[in-house]
């Protein structure tokens, strides 16, 4: 048996990483897993010390005193050896064997449906084989460690033990219960809470209230036509200016930032699951990973989960041909309706190991703080704090200037107005990335509503309902915009029908919302989620009221007359107020981001406001036609990027400075003399 040795350019990133802990102080046994003496040595990795060199196993038994964990598991998120490998190793030495699960009948495992989902996360399957019960174990963290001491405080119970790769053993739950996996993604929110999901028959929702509604409303308008106008029209105008209200309201308030607790030493970090679906993404798939590598965060507590369309071999073969710097797990998911981007990540969500997961897309390049940073915010919160949003940025700016209006609405959204909401302890929309959860909390709630096209700001709404409160943090992941018309406004459509979708779910039973979310709250969620989608739609009518209103001249604004018309003074205060609403939280966002310089895109507001509009007219045909559809967003397709720029220009200083110091013979005073020769 031979043990794959990675490339020497994996080995020096690995030494790299073990060589900072020259100066890390002694670790408090009592703080992680492992006791004073094992922090010498490891035995758990003494089935490979033949076989690897002394440095190497010496540097993986430091690094897994300082993180917490088995050196087994600092060799293999190093890509030093592999999982089935080690575990193939270790089974000789306990004198047990290698489970593959390859041809495992289904009947060998005695655990239902349900249970057999929950041992992919768990790491540990039981099988009865001869009528005797083995628990087959997928080791992490320390377990490698704790299970060499059972066997070695009682050598029969190796016996009972077999291990397998976490791969064998997923590709083993989702050969028998994927099916079970995929309905529950589907179905799981319906059965559980029918009233909360969207994927009910639309004919049997509202059907006798909105019978009603309707004949009152023509009665009215039969009855007195012109009185019915004006009395809807001015209601509109009403909410609209109370949706731009709170706005304000978000903006103005001052972000409260908890006192910053302690950062956890990396010993003391739970395991960290990162999820991303990805479909037709294979131009994406380099990227995403490259910054999740880059996430400061131990590899060895990442768990990183990657859900892939079934029949999408592109992105797949993207995945397979990328040499990775961390281990990653690929769901498929089933080729099956609803197509969407919360369906998958129902799917994805049973193999999650971490205590905390956060999602990312395909386009994300988040800070690299970002992890840590979450943990902090959820330490520093009340106990009720069950999802942190971190902040997005639109990346590629200077592409056209759709993406810089989508720069400066994104900056007074995620800058300004959430942090703000947030602050108030008000139900915030989630974003539709980098959403930091309570693992538990994201079960708990049902997950996300596959039948909801936009799926993150109704689980906002959920987490909310359900008494777990939201909030921002400081980290930023940066995000492509669409640059070009069409990819906008499918982008839009969808966000529109998203927010109708929401709107119609969680107003199903009026009453019982208030109860959930109380006066303030409520009255939150019929601005932010409901007068979202109103205020897109009505503008038009404001705006062609108003047009008409001044292309009427003296009809409408006789010298004689007591007072300027109502309807002419309400469809100039909605749009007029509109516009400085929306063009000031975007100046704000841009300043607090340090880029004013684009704010001239802000005229262009108007133009902004009618191309919402349109999408919000065309979600609104869809609702009706088809509410279910996914209008996918390509990415991948970005001409620029404002963090390259200024990572080349900080380079380009650095390198200007050093070569004036070199010029000023002041260089080799900063250069020891051993790096200065080597």
């Amino acid at each position: 048996m031979g043990v794959a040795v990675k490339s020497s350019a994996a080995m020096g990133r690995w030494r790299e990483a073990v060589g900072a802990m020259a100066d890390t102080p002694s670790i408090d046994p009592s703080a992680g897993s492992m006791d004073e003496a094992s922090l010498v040595r490891c035995p758990e990795i003494d089935c490979l010390r033949g076989l690897l060199s002394a440095d190497v196993i010496e540097a993986a038994e430091l690094r897994a005193a300082s993180l917490g964990v088995g050196a087994d598991r600092v060799l293999i998120a190093a890509g030093i050896v592999s999982e089935e490998t080690y575990l193939r190793a270790f089974s000789v030495a306990l004198g047990t064997l290698f489970e593959p699960l390859d041809g495992t009948p289904r009947e060998f495992c005695p655990l239902d449906d349900g249970r057999l989902i929950e041992s992919a996360a768990a790491g540990m399957l039981p099988l009865a084989i001869d009528d005797e019960l083995y628990l087959v174990v997928a080791p992490r963290g320390g377990a490698a460690r704790q299970i060499l001491r059972l066997i070695e405080a009682n050598p029969a119970r190796a016996r009972r033990f077999r291990f397998t790769s976490a791969e064998r053993l997923n590709r083993f739950v989702l050969r028998y219960v994927g099916e079970v996996i995929a309905a529950r993604a589907v179905g799981g929110l319906k059965q559980t809470w029918p009233a909360l999901s969207a994927g009910l028959p639309r004919w049997r929702a509202h059907t006798v209230s909105v019978a009603i509604a309707t004949l009152l409303t023509a009665a009215a308008a039969f009855a007195a036509p012109t009185l019915t106008t004006r009395a809807t029209e001015i209601t509109l105008a009403v909410i609209f200016l109370a949706w731009l209200g709170l706005r304000l309201i978000g903006a103005l308030v001052k972000w409260l930032v908890s006192d910053a607790s302690p950062e956890l030493p990396d010993h003391a970090l739970p395991v960290y699951t990162v999820i991303a679906a990805l479909y037709r993404e294979a131009a994406s798939v380099d990227g995403l990973l490259t910054a999740i590598e880059h996430l400061d965060y131990p590899a060895e507590k990442l768990d990183v989960v990657i859900a892939v369309e079934a029949d999408d071999c592109e992105t797949r073969a993207a995945i397979d041909a990328r040499k990775h710097r961390l281990p990653i797990t690929v769901i498929p998911v089933p080729a099956q309706g609803p197509r969407t981007k919360p369906k998958a990540l129902n799917i994805a969500l049973p193999f999650a190991r971490g205590t905390f997961t956060v999602i990312y897309d395909a386009e994300d390049r988040p800070e690299t703080n970002q992890l840590r940073q979450a943990l902090q915010a959820f330490r520093a919160g009340a106990g009720d704090l069950g999802c942190v949003q971190a902040r997005l940025c639109i990346d590629n700016s200077a592409d056209s200037w759709l993406a810089r209006l989508f720069t400066a609405e994104y900056a007074g959204q995620f800058d300004v107005f959430l942090p703000g909401l947030a602050t108030l302890r008000l139900p915030i929309p989630l974003g539709g990335s980098s959403n930091h959860f309570r693992t538990a909390t994201l079960r708990e709630v049902g997950g996300w509503d596959p039948f909801n096209v936009t799926e993150d700001a109704d689980l906002g709404m959920r987490l909310a309902r359900f008494g777990w409160q939201s909030s921002v943090i400081e980290s930023t992941t940066y995000e492509e915009a669409p640059a070009q018309i069409g990819p906008w406004l499918r982008q839009r459509t969808r966000w529109f029908k998203g927010w109708m979708q929401t709107w119609l779910v969680h107003m199903r039973q009026p009453g019982r919302l208030l109860r959930d979310l109380g006066p303030a709250g409520f009255l939150t969620f019929q601005l932010i989620v409901g007068g979202n989608a109103l205020a897109a739609l009505v503008h038009p009518l404001f705006m062609g009221g108003l047009v008409y209103s001044l292309a009427s001249g003296p009809a409408m604004w006789r010298s004689d007359s007591a007072s300027i018309d109502i309807l002419a003074a309400v469809y100039g205060a909605s749009v007029v107020i509109g516009y400085l609403t929306s063009a000031f939280l975007g100046w704000l966002g841009l300043l607090r981001r340090g880029l004013l310089p684009m704010a001239w895109v802000l005229l262009l507001t108007p133009v902004h406001w009618l191309l919402l509009s349109l999408a919000a007219w065309r979600a609104l045909y869809q609702l009706a036609v088809a509410p279910y559809a996914w209008e996918k967003t390509e990415h991948g397709l970005a001409k620029s990027s404002r963090r390259n720029a200024n990572l080349t220009r900080s380079l380009i200083e650095l390198e200007r400075h050093l070569s004036a110091l070199q010029e000023a013979g002041e260089l080799a005073t900063l250069v020891p003399d051993s790096e200065q020769d080597h």
